[in-house]
């Protein structure tokens, strides 16, 4: 279910959080997709998710994330995720047997909520497995 990005991306965190907003230019790429993990939404774990999906969960937390990415290309979704560079991690592992594709985020992305982002980020794609 696509929603109104601009009334999202204009929250502003008061805290500190790994919940970050994707940077408005990236987002646009994705505009009218399916964004379950949008903070102070629907909780995207919980619910079906529509094709096409673009994800960018708590990079404090992703493994439930991927699996549910992965469980929805099964059934036919296309995903697209939005997450943190790291090769070491089981929820990579599991990506990387899903048949997912790898696109390496060339320099450090900038979020509105908190300036450039202290890691390397990648974009995961996983095509269609299943039909929903």
């Amino acid at each position: 279910m696509p929603h109104d990005r601009d009334e999202v991306a204009a929250v502003s965190m008061t805290k500190p959080s790994d919940e970050w907003m994707t940077p408005a230019d990236f987002l646009s790429f994705f505009a009218g997709w399916d964004d379950p993990a949008l903070p102070g939404r629907t909780n995207g774990l919980m619910r079906a998710w529509s094709d096409p999906t673009y994800c960018n969960p708590p990079y404090s937390q992703p493994l439930p994330w991927v699996k549910k990415a992965i469980a929805e290309s099964q059934r036919g979704v296309r995903v697209a995720m939005l997450l943190r560079h790291d090769s070491s991690t089981e929820w990579w592992r599991l990506l990387h047997e899903a048949g997912a594709y790898f696109l390496a985020v060339i320099g450090r992305l900038h979020f509105s909520e908190g300036g450039p982002a202290n890691f390397a980020s990648v974009l995961v794609f996983l095509p269609r497995r299943g039909r929903g």
